[in-house]
């Protein structure tokens, strides 16, 4: 009997300002480097999904945010492990500063098929297309 994949919970803002939405590359030597994706990152254990967007967003980007609506819930599972992430529209209090060295790009709607994201991103970006 094998044991059951742990459940990683990542949480990911979408913030759209202007009609274009804020975006950040993967840093080279992390899990799908060079893909670009929307900014958060891992739940800490004991951590409401509020409280993680609102520390991922400060330390990755220097912005403070309020949480809003979740947009999408998907999961992902692979033998070692089930990523739940959850996508949640965020409005942020200033212009973002990315404090990690990463990539940060404001792009249309339209614009989302022309960069690379993780499989993960897939029903969001088609769901922020329709809504376009």
């Amino acid at each position: 009997m094998t044991a059951p994949a742990r459940v990683i919970v990542v949480l990911a803002a979408v913030i759209e300002r202007g009609g274009r939405l804020l975006v950040t590359r993967r840093l080279k030597g992390t899990h799908l480097s060079g893909l670009w994706e929307f900014p958060g990152g891992k739940c800490e254990a004991g951590e409401s999904h509020e409280a993680c967007l609102a520390r991922e967003l400060l330390e990755e980007l220097g912005v403070r945010a309020t949480v809003g609506k979740e947009l999408l819930m998907t999961e992902h599972a692979s033998p070692e492990r089930t990523v739940r992430l959850h996508f949640r529209a965020c409005e942020i209090d200033a212009d973002p500063s990315p404090q990690l060295g990463q990539e940060m790009r404001w792009i249309r709607r339209s614009e989302l098929r022309t960069l690379e994201f993780p499989d993960a991103d897939r029903d969001l970006i088609e769901m922020l297309e329709r809504s376009a």
